[in-house]
């Protein structure tokens, strides 16, 4: 767990003494944030934590994270509203107990809905037209370098 004095000169260190990245606090003063039953994904809090495209910093920071944590870990999922724990380890089964106990519903090929359950709500109102855009706009670029 992390110490509550982040600003000071001890503000780097968890409470076992160790040094933490300090981008680490900003994260996971965000995770704090999730509300019970909602999910993030690991963009969107990189994104909130000041550094957009960081997703997998994210990640790595979660993973760093001691057992005795106050941050709701299981409440971050990847980009299609997925664990993105490996199958085969524990902690995916974990974390997908711990969002069903929280309400949380995954569709039958095991992804959450992030326009039902994704937090903030405003993020993921247009993700899917935005990503649709943004792959018409990619796939307009490419055919137009193809004609003569």
């Amino acid at each position: 767990m992390l110490e509550s004095g982040s600003d000071g000169p001890t503000g780097d260190l968890d409470t076992r003494g160790r040094h933490v990245n300090p981008f680490y606090h900003r994260i996971y003063r965000v995770v704090r944030h999730i509300p019970k039953g909602r999910v993030a994904t690991y963009g969107l809090v990189a994104r909130l934590a000041g550094r957009p495209g960081a997703a997998r910093t994210v990640g790595w920071a979660l993973s760093a994270l001691p057992e005795d944590s106050d941050v709701p870990w299981w409440r971050v999922l990847n980009a299609a509203g997925r664990i993105s724990l490996s199958g085969a380890d524990h902690g995916s089964v974990v974390q997908r107990a711990l969002l069903l106990r929280e309400g949380v519903k995954f569709a039958a090929g095991g992804a959450v809905n992030l326009a039902v359950f994704g937090w903030p709500a405003e993020a993921y109102d247009s993700a899917p037209a935005a990503h649709t855009r943004a792959a018409s706009s990619r796939r307009s670029r490419r055919l137009n370098g193809l004609r003569t």
